[in-house]
């Protein structure tokens, strides 16, 4: 008979998370938009997708989406809320972030409208209710039906036209009509130029799609929305700090480190067992059981963070034996492969600071802080009933002049 063994220290979820004979389970119920994306195969499919994909979030291309190619879509999606002086970040957050999301994962935008941006927003808000269905409160059943016809409609709207025009490039370069490097960096041309060796259906393509749209739209906005409340609460607790926010990135970057080990997008994990395992502390995991790391404990445990574990501190000491942000971005085979690209990622040895990344989420904070972001007066921030998780439903904002 299935048990659950919920794991709850750091040493116990490192194990798990590297162990081969335990597979992803925590988008069981989503699988109407999750059902064969990456996050979710296992073994030699994983390794094997994971590899062309991996191409795409190495440094030289995510310094280019950081340093080229945001600050035009942070400029053109963030300026007008604060020339009108306010915002609901959480659809802000949302939008920006799907913006960004759509070039990574190969969503055209040939309109750069905003009743364009609208009707791509749309469709992310019912994906992500699909992936999320496990925890959704409603009729599960209604709501299966609404994603697949979403999925269906969004091929129709934004996929085809996409995958004929990077088919055609495609040809081309065959003809010897244009160089290589005319196809997009994304994730459905590295999908197409790929057919011969993944011989993916059609449908598993429209679902790494979208799942790669609101993986990176969601999660980032989710934080983006938590990092920046949580910078507002430290300024009103630490007035003498209201200037670093502005002018020192490496404290909103920890910023974001700590919001994440504390708040993970996902609570949990989850794995199932294929075969008997036994942890190094004796706890046996027999086949069939389901395993849950409990993040919430995972990123509190006290030997990896002896003092105010549970405390929201940008200026905490790093950690010998876990990375800032805890196992928010998972472990091992699965570690999240947009992780860098959101949330940035330390210097190497050798590295130039040139080099640095700062991460997308902390550098869009900031923008917010440079243009005087601050809570807003009267109209308080108010939570997302229509799901167990612990997301905001509103988060409004005003800019000061």
């Amino acid at each position: 008979m299935s048990r659950e063994i919920v794991v709850t220290t750091h040493e116990q979820a490192l194990e798990v998370y590297r162990n081969k004979d335990l597979r992803q389970a925590l988008y069981d119920d989503g699988d109407v938009v999750m059902g064969d994306v990456l996050v979710n195969l296992h073994g030699q499919d994983h390794r094997a997708r994971r590899r062309l994909e991996n191409r795409l979030f190495r440094r030289p291309a995510l310094l280019h989406y950081e340093r080229d190619l945001f600050p035009g879509i942070m400029e053109t999606t963030l300026r007008p809320h604060v020339e009108a002086g306010e915002a609901d970040l959480v659809s802000l957050g949302h939008q920006l972030m799907m913006n960004l999301s759509a070039l990574t994962a190969g969503v055209d935008r040939p309109e750069g409208t905003p009743a364009e941006t609208d009707r791509l927003y749309a469709y992310l808000r019912t994906f992500i209710e699909g992936a999320t269905l496990g925890h959704y409160i409603g009729d599960r059943d209604a709501k299966r039906a609404e994603v697949a016809d979403a999925l269906l409609r969004f091929d129709e709207e934004f996929l085809a036209p996409a995958v004929d025009r990077r088919m055609a490039i495609l040809a081309a370069i065959g003809a010897g009509d244009q160089p290589e490097d005319a196809m997009p960096p994304d994730i459905l041309a590295v999908l197409l130029t790929n057919d011969d060796d993944l011989h993916l259906p059609r449908e598993t393509i429209r679902r790494e799609i979208a799942f790669y749209l609101l993986a990176g739209a969601h999660t980032s906005a989710t934080a983006f929305t938590r990092v920046t409340h949580n910078v507002l609460e430290w300024i009103a607790a630490h007035p003498d700090d209201a200037d670093r926010v502005v002018t020192d990135r490496d404290f909103v970057q920890r910023c974001m480190h700590e919001t994440v080990r504390l708040e993970p997008s996902s609570p949990t994990g989850a794995r199932w067992a294929l075969a008997d395992i036994t942890l190094e502390d004796g706890t046996e995991i027999h086949e069939g059981d389901k395993v849950i790391i409990d993040l919430m404990a995972v990123n509190r445990d006290p030997s990896i963070w002896p003092v105010g574990a549970d405390e929201f501190d940008p200026d905490r000491p790093p950690s010998d034996d876990a990375a800032p942000s805890g196992l928010s971005f998972g472990y091992g085979m699965h570690h999240c492969i947009g992780m860098d690209l959101a949330a940035g990622a330390p210097l190497r040895p050798g590295q130039s600071p040139d080099e640095r990344l700062w991460g997308l989420v902390p550098v869009a904070v900031q923008w917010l802080f440079d243009n005087g972001c601050q809570a807003h007066p009267v109209d308080a921030p108010e939570p997302d009933e229509s799901t167990t998780r612990p997301y905001f439903g509103r988060y409004p904002v005003v800019f000061a002049s």
